[in-house]
């Protein structure tokens, strides 16, 4: 290369690189490390400290009662358990599309998110709903497996008609410095999705730094995801305020450098109407209003749920219900 070649990583604006940084970074492993690796660094210290501000944010009365809302109708309803049964499945997809069944005026979750044995039971479960079902794949959670053996896992839960495929990368390959191959998969499983939405997911938990958290977010940005996802659910670290600011971050700059606007989903750990709401405090002051709707962000839960559909009684009626009033998952 001459020595006055640009450097795909020469430009940023904001902190964030530029569309022309954006053109040729793909086109090699080596080009790809050098632009993730040219990302601004995180300053951790600061990000946990905005992040921890941010969550001490007030919201009352009509203003929490359409948090609450629109925190339900984020909700991708999950169940990932060997022992998942097509009768579990079944209630799962009736109770989201009907979250409480004494008030029919409560919003219907976003999905149900089900391995993809089970995308069938769950379609025919939340039919004529409008809720979405997503199907985990790729070997999920830990994503070990041949790529042939990966996409034959896509094409099942396609087939079977999910709406959303949630992926895992291949951390190892990852934290290797192995960027080209973890983008080459995500672009493979985006083409053998077709019609349904993408969802990549880091496992944060397993990324051990902030800066490697910024640049997965790209990378799968780069690769073509409609969302990107924090966590399995299945490590102990999974979504944390922090990581998702980073991330909500990354969407905004990517949206302001390319015009594309890709999705955040936290999930693992969120599991009260307070935690969600202080979730959607940092999608609105982090990625702004053109977010705060379910086509471009959702909680990946299983018991959030019950305690927004117990704090939205208590708003209506003034008593607190207490956990018989909802169904246990």
């Amino acid at each position: 290369m001459p020595t006055n070649a640009p450097s795909p990583i020469a430009e940023h604006v904001g902190g964030a690189p530029s569309a022309h940084a954006l053109t040729d970074v793909t086109t090699s492993g080596s080009a790809l490390r050098r632009f993730l690796h040219g990302l601004p660094g995180v300053d951790a210290v600061g990000l946990e400290a905005r992040a921890a501000s941010l969550g001490t944010r007030s919201i009352k009365t009509t203003a929490k009662a359409y948090a609450i809302d629109l925190a339900i109708s984020m909700v991708d309803l999950t169940t990932l358990e060997g022992a998942d049964t097509p009768g579990k499945v079944r209630a799962l997809g009736a109770k989201a599309a009907l979250p409480d069944p004494t008030d029919r005026t409560t919003p219907t979750t976003a999905a149900v998110c089900v391995y993809p044995d089970m995308v069938a039971v769950a379609k025919q479960a939340v039919a004529g709903s409008g809720v979405k079902v997503a199907s985990v794949a790729t070997a999920f959670p830990a994503g070990r497996a041949a790529l042939s053996v990966k996409l034959a896992d896509v094409r099942d839960a396609v087939a079977a008609g999910a709406d959303e495929i949630d992926m895992v990368i291949d951390r190892g390959a990852f934290l290797a410095g192995d960027y080209l191959k973890v983008y080459d998969e995500i672009v493979a499983v985006k083409e053998t999705s077709g019609a349904a939405r993408l969802k990549v997911i880091f496992e944060t938990g397993e990324l051990s730094t902030y800066d490697n958290i910024r640049r997965a977010s790209w990378l799968g940005m780069l690769a073509g995801a409609d969302f990107i996802k924090t966590s399995t659910g299945k490590v102990a670290v999974n979504a944390t305020p922090a990581n998702t600011l980073l991330m909500l971050e990354a969407v905004r700059d990517f949206r302001a450098q390319t015009g594309v606007q890709v999705g955040v989903k936290p999930a693992g750990g969120i599991r009260t109407s307070k935690d969600a709401i202080k979730f959607l405090v940092l999608v609105n002051e982090t990625a702004g209003e053109d977010w705060l709707d379910n086509h471009w962000f959702r909680f990946g839960a299983s018991s959030l749920l019950n305690d927004l559909l117990m704090q939205r009684q208590k708003l209506a009626t003034g008593r607190y219900s207490g956990p018989d009033y909802v169904t246990v998952d």
